[in-house]
């Protein structure tokens, strides 16, 4: 066991530990339409190339471009129209996306001429290539297209599929059981004293939106025994077990404990705000992460590990959240050597912290745009100042 809570690890380092225990899940080979959003498992290239015949660019008539040489508005060149491949003086109608045939090297644009009596009328002379795609000038087969731990976006699904990718090798997606702790929580019509569950609602959503598959527990009274048997068999049907509530260090705060009984804990305590009484560790070797029970604290730990570890099992880089430019309307406060995540709400350019921003105040982030991160080197942000707001909800 190591870490406890009067520690306070640097945000960083707790990062860095609890991504050293997670390892990269299986693949396994999913149909090309249910790949959308997964994480490729090897690199992907093209069967193919697109396109896989020479195309016409536009509509016109595919022609042999020394036919066309001279050819003007005022003394345009005269060939014959024919539906089969070009012979000299020949001219063949084609349709953007059509073959060209292959004695034709060109296309001239059908404004550019007109059917007379003494047939085609081509006004403008084209070169070798005009106007025809070449084989492969979108992608050449044996192309590389996917790097393996790219999430695959509904684009790359198209591209895939024109290249004849039918089915793609994926990551298996994590399974997160999220487990609320703590003899007060109910799930409805709560009497003084108890409070309604809610994170594991929002830390089941949040791991759903990061793909992840998730099953939400019922909450597990402050109780050893009780605990160490949610916790196993949390763990034994999971990649990652996350805790709300008891990550503290009160007499209710059990959490941490127990966890350094079945496996052991890589830190307790992150120099953070809010949320610094956050652990992780592992459960019969299954990792744990331990969210504080404030719900503001809860959220701003899901975001700042459990993300990152879901990224971690697939092997997808982390993505930087959306950001807003804005100019600071009021000071925001921090504490040196602790990294400050303060909520503001955006109007127009200006960011405004949010009131009653304590810890429990749920409401705070539903009212928030985002939030300003301040790194632990600062003691503050004066107003006026020009700051980047993290639109990390969307």
């Amino acid at each position: 066991m190591t870490g406890r809570l009067t520690e306070r690890t640097r945000l960083n380092e707790a990062r860095e530990r609890l991504l050293a225990d997670i390892d990269a899940l299986p693949s396994e080979e999913v149909p090309l339409p249910d790949a959308a959003g997964r994480a490729v498992a090897e690199p992907i290239t093209a069967a193919r190339a697109v396109p896989h015949y020479r195309r016409a660019a536009m509509d016109g008539y595919a022609v042999r471009s020394t036919d066309t040489v001279g050819a003007s508005e005022r003394s345009p060149v005269f060939l014959s129209v024919t539906n089969t491949d070009p012979d000299a003086d020949e001219a063949v109608p084609v349709h953007t996306g059509s073959a060209v045939p292959e004695s034709a090297d060109a296309v001239v644009p059908i404004e550019r001429t007109n059917e007379e009596p003494d047939g085609l009328a081509v006004f403008a002379a084209v070169g070798v290539g005009a106007n025809v795609a070449p084989v492969g000038e979108d992608v050449e087969r044996g192309e590389r297209l996917c790097d393996a731990g790219r999430r695959l976006r509904p684009s790359d699904l198209g591209l895939l599929r024109a290249t004849g990718v039918d089915a793609v090798r994926v990551r298996e997606r994590p399974r997160v059981t999220v487990l609320p702790t703590g003899e007060e929580l109910v799930a409805a019509d709560p009497e003084p004293g108890e409070i309604i569950e809610t994170n594991g609602l929002t830390v089941g959503a949040l791991a759903a939106s990061w793909d992840a598959r998730v099953e939400r527990r019922e909450p597990v009274t402050d109780d050893p025994d009780a605990l160490r048997a949610a916790l196993r068999d949390a763990a034994s049907g999971s990649d990652v077990v996350v805790t709300t509530g008891g990550s503290s260090v009160g007499e209710r705060d059990l959490v941490p404990d127990v966890v350094a009984d079945l496996g052991g804990l890589s830190f307790h305590g992150v120099a953070l705000k809010p949320g610094h009484p956050v652990a992780a560790g592992e459960v019969d070797g299954t990792p744990a992460l331990l969210l504080p029970g404030y719900p503001v604290s809860c959220l701003v730990n899901a975001v700042q590990f459990l993300r990152p570890a879901l990224a971690a099992f697939v092997g997808t880089p982390l993505d930087a959240h959306p950001t807003t430019t804005a100019t600071l309307a009021e000071k925001i406060r921090s504490e040196p050597g602790v990294r400050t995540f303060a909520r503001v709400s955006l109007d127009g350019s200006e960011a405004n912290p949010v009131s009653a921003a304590g810890a429990g105040v749920l409401s705070s982030v539903t009212r928030a745009d985002g939030w300003v991160e301040i790194s632990e080197s600062k003691e503050g942000i004066p107003a006026g100042t020009e700051v980047e707001v993290q639109r990390w909800e969307r």
